[in-house]
């Protein structure tokens, strides 16, 4: 039964010196430290730190945007913990899953995840239907502009392949055979037709 703590900063320019502190004086016998933004998915000391850990060990933060990504990369982290018999906890949010009121909270953080998650969801999908309504697809704009697709038509009945007119006009390939689908053009899927 031990406190492992676990610190990042976004650079190495960044000192990790009051994390560490704030975690020794807490109890933490060792501490995991990544060099990482946030909203990077490499952070190999947190992998470390996770395997590190053992039943009954308190994984101890000094700030809980250190640990997760986001509030739902966050909940899995604990939940997970939780699952393994390993405890949480926060210095700077009180968040302690060792006390039930600590446990509460953090169930209370994760149902806050979870509908944040759904109603971001159910926004996309009435922008997404708003824009069908109006007559505009969601998503990326295609590379194939009216331009392209006229020159792709045209290269196609000189008898280029598919690879030759996504190289001269500067498209991938996939993006030039949806379009000559769409279009009823010839998009025969072979390699290099």
């Amino acid at each position: 039964m031990s406190m492992t703590g676990y610190a990042r900063v976004s650079t190495f320019e960044q000192d990790p010196a009051l994390q560490h502190d704030a975690l020794t004086a807490a109890g933490a016998v060792r501490v995991f430290t990544d060099y990482a933004s946030g909203a990077t998915a490499a952070r190999p000391q947190l992998i470390a730190c996770l395997d590190f850990l053992r039943p009954e060990d308190t994984l101890a933060v000094w700030r809980i945007d250190r640990l997760g990504r986001s509030v739902a990369d966050l909940t899995t982290i604990v939940n997970d913990l939780g699952r393994r018999g390993i405890q949480f906890r926060s210095l700077t949010e009180a968040i302690d899953t060792t006390t039930i009121g600590g446990e509460l909270v953090f169930h209370i953080f994760a149902a806050v995840a979870q509908m944040e998650r759904r109603l971001i969801s159910e926004r996309t999908r009435a922008g997404l239907a708003a824009a069908r309504a109006r007559g505009r697809a969601g998503g990326r704009p295609t590379v194939m502009t009216p331009d392209r697709l006229t020159a792709a038509h045209a290269m196609r009945a000189q008898g280029m392949t598919l690879i030759q007119i996504a190289a001269t006009l500067g498209v991938g390939r996939s993006s030039l055979v949806r379009a000559l689908a769409q279009t009823g053009g010839d998009s025969t899927g072979g390699t290099t037709r």
